[in-house]
């Protein structure tokens, strides 16, 4: 009942009555007043006025699925919820619920993580209350071999929903890391349970670097945070919400498509290297190229110094800037 409150008051541009919130819910004005006070209790500003009835004023920076429910606004992408206040990974978590049949579309939040990973299984580090951990179960109707391209659809996604939340300049750094200002924000990790032909699920974590303020010495010249760059609190929920409602919309565009063609240049536009010397990493040697940018599979197109173009997959290969992280 708390979710659909909260989601009323925050539709409402006035006031909303006792006697409304009772009439929509079916609940009594007790119920609701109890439920009102148990939102003040968690943070959040509610305003009570006599003869017109409750106003949110401000909302603090809490995750909860109440939270989560009462600001995702999609058909599909996060309608079913797992909130914990701790777990282990939102991803294992995720792989769990696919294992028992979890819909497509689940999300899996957590206010922390003690077994956070990131990509080739390095960890991430993931201290409670300030940033995003999460993680959303697909189950998609293409080949597998299609499925690695799922982590530049998130990737897109993710970063449209940080510009359109705090206005920064955020940029990819392909195929899994979002980056601001030269700096690691947004690690994204693809994982999925296949058969030969056939995809059981697919599940997508993402973690936000959102309101740390202070970050390891060992990262800090490498990674940063919403907090440090903007100086102030960023709302992790509308985070969380935002990128759900982008994801639904370029998934769309991939499924119908079967590759990434509809959003190439978007993607390439945003590319952090793209024009840039990079080393590749990793394959059967190491180089420098041109990147040049994604081709409609999702792989990164290189020039080499002697001219030859040619198109690296990311499950082979690392790429790094010559002279830095990017």
């Amino acid at each position: 009942m708390k979710a659909e409150i909260l989601k009323m008051l925050r539709e409402s541009n006035d006031y909303v009555s006792g006697q409304q919130l009772c009439e929509k819910l079916g609940v009594s004005r007790t119920a609701v007043w109890k439920a009102i006070n148990q939102l003040k209790e968690e943070g959040y500003q509610v305003e009570a006025v006599r003869n017109r009835g409750y106003h949110i004023v401000e909302s603090p920076d809490i995750i909860s699925r109440e939270e989560l429910v009462s600001m995702i606004d999609t058909e599909w992408a996060g309608q079913k919820i797992y909130y914990y206040n701790t777990t282990d990974s939102t991803n294992i978590r995720a792989k769990q619920l696919g294992e028992e049949g979890a819909p497509h579309g689940t999300l899996i939040t957590a206010g922390q993580q003690s077994a956070g990973r990131g990509r080739r299984g390095r960890g991430w580090e993931s201290p409670a209350g300030s940033s995003v951990y999460m993680s959303i179960l697909l189950r998609p109707e293409i080949p597998p071999v299609k499925a690695p391209m799922l982590t530049l659809v998130m990737a897109l996604s993710v970063v449209r929903s940080l510009m359109e939340c705090t206005g920064l300049n955020v940029q990819i750094k392909w195929p899994n890391d979002i980056i601001l200002n030269g700096k690691k924000l947004v690690g994204i990790l693809t994982e999925m349970s296949t058969e030969i032909d056939y995809i059981n699920h697919v599940v997508i974590g993402v973690g936000i670097n959102v309101n740390m303020e202070y970050l390891p010495e060992e990262i800090r010249d490498k990674a940063t945070s919403l907090r440090l760059e903007t100086g102030h609190v960023i709302r992790r929920s509308e985070i969380i919400a935002s990128t759900m409602k982008e994801f639904e919309k370029y998934y769309g565009l991939f499924i119908e498509d079967q590759n990434l063609e509809s959003m190439r240049e978007e993607y390439n536009t945003l590319l952090v290297n793209r024009g840039k010397e990079v080393r590749i990493l990793g394959g059967k040697e190491e180089y420098n190229a041109v990147a040049l940018g994604i081709n409609e599979q999702g792989e990164l197109l290189v020039r080499r110094k002697d001219g030859t173009e040619e198109a690296i997959f990311a499950g082979e290969v690392s790429v790094r800037g010559v002279y830095g992280y990017v």
